[in-house]
């Protein structure tokens, strides 16, 4: 069949340079509408002939939270500056002011006091919910629910809203394939196929049907692009990818929930191609309002803009300022360039006025879209507020989707599920904690309100005994500081160990804190911190009947355990209903459904690793050296994506393959149940482009569906693979579909299922 491309006869370069040149040459003078309802174009530009470049500006504006909005306003310094600012007319936006009665002071100053009175949207980090949490976002991802995700989702805007937040910087789409970057736990793992899904579902649910309506919120991909790519892991690093990443693997979740409508965009840390995101005009000209045709705004990240200067790339403010907005950078968070030093520009002519226009008009039409010159106070409501608090449907729903979210990698001998008449020791300082499960976003919600381990076993009837064994961490534990932990107090070692040695089974709880994955959190070491790896050790010399619990946010390196434990389970930090998730599932009232959404190494030096790898040209093995691999361990991750047991057993048979049709290749298997026990199976379709004009990976997911079967029975899985799964992106970022011989795996995980074969004529 002959190539084809989803874009038009031009590569997103030479189509979208003229466009960026058009803008910076004042040729945008042509008002262009960005809301799909005509009215609101025509309100939009109205407000924008009345504003003066100095208000225009100011809504490219926005403030962190500088002063308590229910107490006296600030009569000096830097706040009253602020709150001039806002009484002018020059803030777009503020962030981290919480609850309805300081949004609604706020928004009360710009609407009765600024001269136009446009209303305030307000910006908080609803990661993985509000005041009810839900597990971290790649636990989330873990689910391979998307229903249950885009659920999540919508009771977070339900409870954020409540407080007078308007605008999420959610979801976090990066993909990542390096344990070692805490910020993993933020996303959806190494697969854009799978994270585009989840992506545009949690999209859909902080947006709803209705952005107008007083429980949805504007939502924010983010971070565009590239942050996930970070070099060694190390937060805000350096990032050097070649095109065919970028177009394959980086953007294709961004265009899937832009194609999804999110209302805003934020741009990254990082440079790409030596250039700072912020001030990167080809991914937020040329690609993202470009070729996309993104119509909502873009915002930088905390500070990127200022961060242009030590990146190398910009002198000084002024030029930040002149840069970021240039290369299609919106709305300036706390970098203060903008408010300085846009409207200099703009007289001088380094900055055209109709790049302004389009900023503010994008802006604009968003606060149209959410109702708020409608009615400014609709998230201010503290009567919602009050009846919002740990919601217990919220509740419901957060546990259910933490038992989906659970992966089971071991279970040798069956030992889970555990006898609930029998009594089981637990160790592990993390099995009483009520904080760490709550994860490292938790800003709207409060400490200790995690269900504990502890308290689960307690609601689940089960019986038990507990030593701490060693704590985690000393010290303070705060957001924005580093943790201490513990690795010279071994005094509860001893009293672990007895009880162990006694004990028909232990549970031992251990992982990392949940203040120990997220945003500048990235790890040299991948195994258990502090002294948990030598408590586990000593607990198993005296009892090798030991169930291990993860509480973690990131892969971790558990070879020893792998080799040693026979029942581990993957519970990462699942929220507010953590401790109910976990004993349901130790004792069989949940069946573990989870899959890997990141694959697992043996050893931290495999890292990045992941399984839609390329191949080399000395793939092996081969009997002398000269083929790629390790001296010392496998190339093989230890736990691969898509993997996950559970209690049940299922077996795939028949395979069938049907390309008579090139436009839908038919792909069918037969999944059935054959243990005793009713289950849940996610069958995943995976692909190989066997020769193309550029390598393609060993595979690639390209489907997968999650259902139910009950105990001996039997359902045909069914796929069809169209131009979308089967194309991909050439160096020229064109989408191209090429004639050829394809492989195809479908089955448990990404390194488990039955095979065959088509040709694509």
């Amino acid at each position: 069949m002959e190539i084809k491309s989803l874009m038009k006869t031009t590569s997103i370069l030479t189509f979208l340079l003229v466009s960026v040149i058009a803008i910076l040459a004042g040729c945008a003078d042509k008002k262009v509408g960005y809301s799909t309802d005509p009215e609101i174009n025509e309100k939009v530009e109205a407000l924008l002939a009345k504003m003066t470049l100095e208000e225009k500006v100011g809504q490219m504006n926005q403030y962190n939270g500088f002063y308590d909005a229910t107490g006296p306003a600030p009569s000096e310094g830097d706040a009253k500056n602020k709150l001039d600012h806002l009484k002018k007319g020059w803030v777009g936006s503020v962030l981290n002011v919480r609850g309805a009665e300081a949004t609604r002071e706020l928004q009360r100053i710009v609407v009765e006091e600024s001269r136009l009175g446009i209303p305030l949207i307000f910006g908080l980090d609803v990661i993985h919910g509000h005041k009810t949490l839900t597990p971290i976002p790649l636990a989330e991802a873990a689910s391979w629910d998307l229903a249950a995700i885009e659920k999540s989702a919508r009771n977070a805007a339900i409870e954020a809203t409540a407080v007078g937040q308007n605008w999420t910087f959610a979801p976090m789409v990066d993909i990542s394939r390096d344990a070692r970057w805490g910020r993993v736990m933020e996303g959806a793992g190494e697969d854009p196929y799978l994270g585009s899904l989840i992506g545009a579902a949690r999209v859909k649910g902080f947006q709803g049907d209705d952005l107008a309506a007083s429980n949805t919120m504007a939502a924010c991909a983010k971070h565009f692009a590239g942050y996930g790519f970070s070099e060694s892991g190390r937060d805000y690093n350096t990032v050097d990818v070649g095109t065919s990443t970028l177009y394959n693997i980086i953007l294709p979740p961004f265009k899937a929930v832009v194609d999804a409508d999110v209302k805003t965009v934020m741009n990254s840390f990082n440079t790409l191609n030596g250039i700072p995101a912020t001030g990167n005009a080809f991914l937020q000209r040329d690609i993202l309002k470009g070729a996309w045709g993104f119509k909502g705004f873009v915002i930088s990240d905390w500070g990127s803009g200022q961060q242009m200067i030590p990146h190398g790339y910009a002198s000084d403010l002024e030029q930040v300022a002149e840069m970021a907005a240039n290369a299609g950078s919106d709305m300036d968070m706390e970098s203060y360039s903008y408010v300085k030093y846009l409207v200099k520009l703009v007289e001088s002519g380094k900055v055209k006025e109709a790049v302004v226009d389009d900023a503010v008009r994008r802006i604009l039409t968003v606060k149209y879209e959410l109702g708020l010159f409608d009615d400014p106070y609709k998230y201010c409501s503290e009567e919602r507020e009050k009846d919002l608090l740990y919601h217990p449907d919220h509740q419901k729903d957060a546990l259910d989707i933490a038992k989906k979210s659970i992966v089971l990698l071991k279970n040798e001998g069956h030992i889970l599920p555990l006898d609930r008449n029998k009594k089981v020791v637990v160790i592990g300082a993390l099995a009483e904690d009520k904080t760490s499960p709550l994860g490292s976003w938790r800003i709207g919600s409060d400490d200790s309100t995690a269900v504990s381990v502890l308290e689960g076993l307690d609601l689940f009837g089960a019986k038990y005994a507990y030593a701490e064994g060693a704590k985690l961490v000393t010290g303070p534990v705060a957001f924005n500081s580093e943790l201490v932990f513990n690795t010279t107090d071994r005094s509860g070692f001893s009293k672990a160990v007895a009880l162990a040695k006694s004990a028909g089974t232990v549970v031992m709880v251990l992982g990392e804190h949940g203040l120990q994955t997220g945003e500048g959190r990235s790890r040299t070491e991948l195994g258990l911190p502090g002294l948990q790896q030598e408590l586990l050790e000593n607990v198993y010399a005296v009892n090798k009947n030991i169930v291990l619990v993860l509480m973690n946010g990131r892969p971790l390196t558990l070879t020893w355990a792998d080799e040693h434990i026979p029942a581990i389970l993957e519970t990462w930090h699942l929220g507010s209903q953590s401790g109910n998730a976990i004993a349901q599932t130790l004792y069989g009232a949940n069946n573990p459904s989870g899959k890997l959404p990141m694959s697992f190494p043996r050893r931290v030096g495999q890292c990045p690793i992941y399984y839609n790898h390329m191949n080399t040209g000395r793939p092996g093995p081969n009997t002398d050296v000269f083929w790629s691999h390790y001296m010392d361990v496998a190339n093989t991750p230890l736990y691969p994506f898509g993997y996950g047991l559970s209690y049940s057993d299922f077996d795939y048979s028949g395979l069938k393959v049907d390309a008579s049709d090139p436009k839908a290749v038919k792909v069918s298997v037969t999944v059935k149940n054959t243990s005793d026990t009713d289950g849940e199976e996610v069958t995943q379709l995976y692909i190989r482009d066997r020769f193309a004009s550029v390598a393609r990976p060993v595979k690639e997911l390209k489907g997968f569906e999650k259902y139910k079967l009950k105990a001996g029975e039997s359902k045909t899985v069914s796929f069809i693979l169209t131009d979308k799964e089967l194309g991909f992106y050439d160096n020229d970022g064109r989408f191209v579909v090429e004639p050829g011989m394809f492989d195809v795996m479908v089955g448990t995980s990404s390194d488990k299922g039955l095979t065959g074969e088509f040709e694509l004529m």
